[in-house]
């Protein structure tokens, strides 16, 4: 008879070498943080990846953006490996006022649950235009860009600072294909004042067990905001880097009034939409 072939070794699926075998599988994220810039976001995401059963992507990704056209499958294998007790959850603020965001996430997945961390939009402005400023120090003062012309009081909604802060503007894109049970609203003001409050909300909507108490802050004073006693990672305790909580401009109290009297409506409106007052006011 003739000798038998040596059995071939089985082909190991793609993308799983070379490199010691990683347990778990890459997966399209079933939670994205989609919003707002300068609102909280990124406390939020080293917040909940202190979770055991949540595995985050660090970098903002920006598929449903600029990215798209790279495809799905591109999309996937940028994702964190996950077992299947553990969701995947990715963050990309600029998603909220993106237009084609809202369809195009559907289109993955109907099933999709959205965070929106949203914050005073005031404050949020000046916080938006402190980070530009410490990139280019060059640019027209905050009242100048502001308003179109300040004497009428006509705001420059053009100007992304200002337009982001039209959250009932932007939500009604999103209420076109998903509806508000699948978006849960993070206040960034609690996110500050009660982490643990706050992050007991988002662990309930993404339907895992409140891990995430008390114990895992402490409030950094020269900060001003809450770190992790632990992170995912390490046993060391884990603040937000240098660029949070910078020192916002100081800008003219009328502006400020006349930037309030601007969002309120659209933060009445806001508020009545989702059925929470975020005590801007």
């Amino acid at each position: 008879a003739p000798a038998r072939r040596p059995r071939e070794p089985p082909v190991p699926p793609a993308g799983s070498a070379p490199g010691p075998a990683r347990p778990g599988t890459k997966r399209l994220p079933q939670a994205i943080v989609v919003g707002v810039k300068k609102g909280g976001t990124r406390a939020v995401l080293e917040f909940i990846r202190v979770h055991p059963d949540v595995r985050a992507l660090g970098t903002e990704p920006h598929f449903f953006d600029r990215n798209y056209d790279r495809g799905l499958e591109w999309y996937r294998s940028l994702m964190p490996r996950t077992l299947d007790s553990q969701i995947t959850v990715e963050k990309t603020p600029s998603y909220f006022v993106t237009k084609e965001a809202p369809r195009r996430i559907f289109n993955m997945s109907r099933e999709t649950k959205l965070i929106v961390v949203v914050r005073n939009p005031v404050t949020r402005a000046i916080s938006d235009y402190t980070q530009t400023l410490s990139k280019k120090p060059d640019i027209p003062t905050f009242e100048g860009l502001s308003f179109r012309n300040r004497s009428l009081g006509l705001v420059d909604t053009s100007w992304n600072a200002i337009r982001i802060g039209m959250y009932a503007v932007h939500l009604e894109s999103w209420l076109q294909y998903f509806p508000l049970s699948q978006i849960h609203f993070v206040s960034g003001e609690k996110l500050i004042t009660d982490p643990a409050g706050e992050m007991g909300k988002v662990q309930d909507f993404l339907g895992i067990k409140r891990v995430i108490t008390d114990k895992h802050f402490y409030f950094n004073k020269t900060k001003g905001f809450p770190c992790l006693k632990k992170s995912e990672s390490s046993s060391l305790p884990r603040c937000l880097g240098k660029s949070k909580g910078r020192t916002h401009v100081q800008i003219d109290p009328e502006v400020i009034e006349q930037l309030r009297d601007f969002y309120r409506p659209y933060n009445i409106k806001f508020y009545e939409t989702v059925g929470q007052d975020f005590r801007w006011e």
